[in-house]
């Protein structure tokens, strides 16, 4: 979890760094994400780090689920933390940060796409409700010759969920690569829960035959540590100027 250039400073700054960076760790692993946000918004703007390098992988799977470039997308996340940074003291139920985040993210997405992704389905296919089996499976042993072996076989993956129509894709994005519960999915897309189930359902049925039961959701849209050092250093250089 260290920017990768620092990695060239003295020994004494070395020492010192990890020092820091431990620190860190041991903070936000001892505190909620609201006590977080409290030192945050009381004048820890360190610590913000914290939550760029839990997020990130959050954000990036939803803007590259709009189609957006990865190039793209890190300008779209940065824009996010900027705002949410911003914000943080505005935000009154810090326990829903993730939601809100999301949204931040949905609504950087949108502005740049131009165009509305907004409708309801009625719902009428009581067969597509849950208890439906996950379509990615976050167990990377289960079928260890099914994962991903090669960037051929990740790129057919992506582009057929890309296919998807984005209405569909997102919840799917929310709900099955990010791991969001049915209720923080319809708070984050504004929509009712019963049409996140049909809609998550019918984004399964569009990838049903390609990728059911395959893959690991953690191998979509992969964010490499790299690109999150990448964000943390932009982010944290914007919001201490």
């Amino acid at each position: 979890m260290v920017i990768l250039s620092k990695l060239l400073a003295p020994p004494d700054k070395k020492m010192a760094l990890y020092h820091l960076i431990q620190n860190k760790m041991t903070i936000s692993q001892q505190l909620s994400e609201a006590e977080l946000i409290e030192r945050i918004t009381s004048g820890d703007i360190a610590l913000f780090e914290v939550l760029i390098r839990r997020y990130n992988p959050y954000l990036y799977k939803i803007g590259r689920s709009y189609g957006y470039s990865h190039h793209d997308v890190e300008d779209l996340m940065q824009e996010t933390f900027i705002h949410a940074f911003e914000n943080l003291n505005k935000l009154d139920n810090r326990d829903y940060f993730k939601t809100w985040i999301v949204r931040i993210m949905l609504n950087e997405c949108y502005r740049k796409n131009h165009k509305s992704s907004s409708g309801r389905e009625v719902a009428t296919d009581t067969l597509l409700f849950e208890k439906s089996i996950p379509m990615f499976s976050s167990n990377n042993d289960q079928v260890p010759d099914r994962k991903f072996g090669n960037k051929e076989l990740h790129t057919v993956i992506e582009n057929a969920i890309e296919q998807v129509p984005i209405r569909y894709r997102l919840v799917f994005a929310l709900r099955e690569l990010n791991g969001l519960s049915v209720h923080e999915t319809a708070a984050a897309l504004n929509i009712t829960e019963t049409n996140v189930k049909v809609r998550l359902n019918r984004a399964k049925a569009m990838l049903r035959k390609e990728v059911e039961k395959m893959y690991s959701s953690e191998e979509i849209f992969q964010f490499n540590l790299i690109y999150c050092d990448r964000i943390v250093e932009k982010v944290m250089s914007r919001i201490k100027k």
